[in-house]
């Protein structure tokens, strides 16, 4: 987009927690600097510098308040061109919702878009950059859009490799938005006793056995893990405020190592 632009009215989005399984509310209201959420009365800056934690979903925090799975709303402002959002929430977590973005992208929807003064912002990086972790890395790479490249490796019969490449913004809702969070049976009872995942179901997450998965209707596509992977990836990428002219390469990625190439890249990070 040429202009600067925010929601046009607020909208609200309520569900389940991820983590908590309580009920979770957000609102949507009109911003004029960046995506700032709000949680009882402290506010947090969309940015990378307030990642405080990535197990399981991309976790932001200041002033001792804790917003977490901020990465599919993000991951829907940035397709749809949002610059600037304030988010409250009722809580210390976006609701799951369905486990992916459609819902958001219904809401961003619903809510119109409002011009704002100035030029947009638009950044890129002045030269690739890259992170390793064990059999993991990610790359940044200077482009004229935003494209991404992921794919994953699971030595599971339902998923095995998988990749999904292209321009995420012209896509987002036919090829992204609809792709779930995933997670493996044999990780549930861990992760139970953890208090980490409450809220997850079969109506939120897609849940593989041995065999495939275990939710009624299966996968929405065959590669919907690399997908939702893709998705998780253009959510972590919206935490640098502005519009990305970027290549973003990732192979077994999370969002530990998409953080980390991000802090990698905060030092070549220039305006495009």
């Amino acid at each position: 987009m040429n202009v600067r632009t925010t929601v046009a009215r607020p909208v609200e989005v309520a569900g389940v927690g991820l983590r908590t399984g309580e009920r979770r509310l957000a609102r949507l209201l009109p911003g004029s600097d960046g995506v700032v959420f709000l949680t009882g009365g402290v506010e947090i800056a969309a940015t990378p510098e307030n990642v405080v934690d990535t197990t399981l979903a991309t976790t932001l925090g200041a002033h001792g308040a804790r917003i977490a799975l901020v990465e599919h709303l993000l991951a829907a402002i940035v397709a749809v061109g949002i610059d600037s959002l304030r988010v409250e929430v009722d809580g210390d977590e976006l609701p799951i919702l369905d486990g992916c973005a459609l819902a958001w992208l219904g809401a961003l929807s619903k809510a119109g878009t409002a011009r704002l003064p100035g030029p947009p912002r638009r950044w890129t990086v002045e030269a690739p950059v890259r992170v390793e972790r064990g059999e993991s890395w990610a790359e940044l790479h200077p482009c004229a859009g935003l494209e991404l490249d992921v794919s994953v490796d699971f030595p599971h019969p339902a998923i095995g490799a998988q990749r999904w490449a292209g321009a995420p913004r012209a896509v987002f809702g036919s090829d992204l938005a609809w792709a779930r969070t995933f997670g493996f049976r044999r990780d549930a009872e861990r992760l139970i006793a953890l208090g980490i995942v409450r809220g997850a179901s079969l109506d939120n997450t897609l849940v593989f056995d041995d065999d495939g998965p275990l939710n009624p209707g299966g996968q929405r596509a065959v590669d919907e893990v690399v997908r939702h992977k893709a998705l998780d990836a253009l959510g972590d990428l919206a935490l640098i405020p502005g519009s990305p002219r970027v290549r973003l390469v990732a192979s077994r990625g999370g969002h530990a190592l998409h953080h980390a190439l991000l802090r990698a890249a905060a030092s070549r990070i220039v305006p495009a």
